[in-house]
């Protein structure tokens, strides 16, 4: 694919394009001045020719000479090169005499297609023709012309020496290029993995020195972009883990003003529901059903609300591990959804050595997504998987639902888990399929490049 080619390739490529062409257009000049060179040589010889003639007749004339050699060329057979042709063409038209010089040796003959070219624009049979006139009388014409075919031999001759120059000096300059572009653009290498950091999350990573303007430029902009956005993750960072806090600070505050106001009020319509019962049974017997009613409604909402408070405030993580943690609460979920759901969990690696602000907050992540696949996913099997691997943690929650995929990347509940996993430097992803369920994938590592005090609290 040329538009994704090698940058220097591409450059090189055009580098060797326009030496080729400079290559093409030297040629043609020295064609078209061999040419003019030729055409020059041959009107000279043409005047020199027409005089030597006209100075003969003149002293077979004032010498009366009965013997009359007019024309004789062999007076100017000093002036023959190779292929050159000399002739005497009298008024009536007629070639009295004709001279050609011989072929030079080991001339090569050229290719049709370069004779083709070669004939079309230069016309290499053109005669130079000069008049001989005596005591003002036209005898005839000097002709003089080089044969074509001797002049395109020689035309190719001079082109291909500048072709040998071009195929010997064409890939020679073509690697030169290719080296110094490599050696320019090796700078570009390091943009390339500065880039590749970046988009690894590593926002620590800075550009060196360049020597080129143009990539100082680049440098520049570069680390300020880096510096800007490690800054501003930095401070949504630290405003995620507030908003954390305070949630389940609120969370916790809520759970406290339920177990004490609504448990205390059910724990009270019990009571006077048995009391009620107690009376009923002496004196009317026909309220016992209704007493046993509300007995049975304040000992279900009491149930909700152990759920409830279970939910906003779960067991303390810290004390009982983040594998027995998990445990109870996928025991829990079996427990309520009375075998329409069934929830399984696995573990592999070791967890006792996490520190107790990320497992709570992989508690949290854990219970909102079994949450978000009981409600959403219409599911009759969940599984839970928490693997630990070369110290990064790993979980995928998947189920074999048809999920409502708009109701769920809607809802606050993946809101809230991305910005736990953004809190804790993980990564996060979604996939929902109506083939296949969904699956949510989260990837934290163990070491977590910073464990903030909020979060500990939040725990």
């Amino acid at each position: 694919m040329w538009n994704r080619s090698d940058l220097k390739v591409r450059l090189t490529l055009r580098v060797a394009a326009v030496v080729a062409l400079c290559f093409a257009a030297i040629s043609a000049y020295f064609l078209i001045d061999a040419d003019r060179a030729v055409h020059a040589r041959i009107d000279a010889i043409a005047d020199l020719t027409a005089k030597t003639l006209e100075l003969q007749r003149g002293k077979i004339q004032w010498a009366s000479n009965p013997r009359n050699n007019f024309p004789d060329l062999d007076s100017v057979e000093a002036v023959m090169t190779p292929g050159l042709c000399l002739a005497f063409r009298a008024a009536n038209g007629e070639m009295q005499q004709r001279f050609c010089g011989g072929a030079p040796g080991g001339a090569s003959e050229p290719p049709r297609a370069f004779v083709a070219f070669y004939r079309t624009l230069f016309d290499p049979g053109r005669e130079a023709v000069r008049p001989v006139t005596s005591r003002g009388a036209r005898l005839g014409d000097a002709v003089v012309w080089v044969d074509p075919a001797v002049l395109t031999a020689e035309a190719w001759h001079d082109a291909g020496r500048l072709m040998a120059a071009l195929a010997l000096a064409l890939p020679l300059l073509c690697i030169l290029v290719y080296a110094a572009l490599a050696r320019a653009l090796r700078p570009t290498q390091l943009v390339r993995a500065g880039l590749e950091r970046i988009a690894a999350n590593d926002l620590s990573a800075r550009l060196p020195p360049f020597d080129l303007a143009e990539l100082s430029a680049i440098r520049g902009v570069f680390n300020h972009l880096a510096e800007s956005l490690e800054a501003a993750l930095a401070a949504r960072s630290e405003l995620t883990r507030k908003l954390i806090a305070l949630q389940d600070e609120e969370r916790r505050h809520l759970a406290r003003e339920l177990h004490d106001e609504f448990g205390q009020s059910l724990a009270a319509i019990r009571a006077l529901a048995a009391s009620a019962r107690q009376t009923a049974a002496q004196d009317c017997p026909t309220l016992l059903p209704e007493c046993d009613g509300i007995a049975r409604t304040a000992t279900g909402m009491a149930e909700t609300l152990r759920g409830t408070l279970f939910r906003l405030r779960p067991p303390d993580v810290e004390e009982l591990g983040l594998v027995g943690s998990l445990d109870g609460l996928v025991a829990g979920w079996n427990g309520r959804s009375r075998g329409q759901t069934r929830f399984e969990i696995a573990f592999s690696g070791s967890f006792e050595h996490l520190a107790p602000a990320v497992s709570a907050n992989i508690y949290r992540i854990v219970q909102e997504a079994l949450t978000n696949a009981a409600k959403h996913a219409g599911a009759t099997r969940v599984t839970l998987q928490v693997t630990m691997l070369d110290g990064d943690i790993n979980l995928v929650v998947a189920d074999d639902g048809r999920p409502n995929e708009s109701a769920i990347r809607s809802g606050m509940g993946l809101l809230g888990m991305r910005e736990r996993v953004a809190a804790l430097g993980g990564r996060l992803s979604f996939d929902a399929n109506p083939e296949r369920g969904c699956a949510l994938r989260v990837l934290i590592p163990a070491a977590t490049p910073h464990q903030p005090a909020a979060l500990e609290h939040a725990a």
